[in-house]
């Protein structure tokens, strides 16, 4: 991955019939090792936008806009970040094609994983 990593964490949500793509992200000192999973780092910005979601749903129900891909983890570099993705979001913002914002996210990334639970375990991470 290129020089200064960067972990993204995303959520692809609907809340009151308006797209909505709330992140959080944090500097890597190195990459994530290939195969690995982004470990504590990657379960602290879950938990805190998990934790910023579950506040504003005060504000209306809030709904899953892409199933299992709508939490995303993803290591880019921070020029992508800072550059690429804030377009690929008012994009999807603006014309709603979830299909559009997965490809460019890809293209942004060599690594990024999804997050899930079940019942009575530890969430875990799956390579998207």
């Amino acid at each position: 991955m290129a020089d200064n990593p960067y972990l993204v964490c995303l959520a692809l949500i609907e809340q009151n019939g308006q797209r909505r793509l709330p992140l959080g992200g944090k500097g890597l000192q190195q990459s994530i090792p290939a195969g690995s999973d982004p470990g504590a780092d990657g379960h602290a910005l879950a938990l805190d936008l998990l934790l910023r979601l579950w506040q504003q749903s005060d504000d209306g129900a809030i709904q899953r806009a892409q199933g299992l891909q709508s939490l995303l983890l993803l290591e880019l570099p921070m020029d992508c970040f800072l550059e690429t993705l804030p377009q690929l979001k008012q994009a999807w913002l603006r014309t709603g094609n979830t299909q559009a914002l997965m490809d460019g996210l890809r293209q942004l990334t060599a690594q990024g994983w999804t997050l899930a639970t079940a019942k009575f375990s530890q969430p875990t991470f799956a390579s998207w």
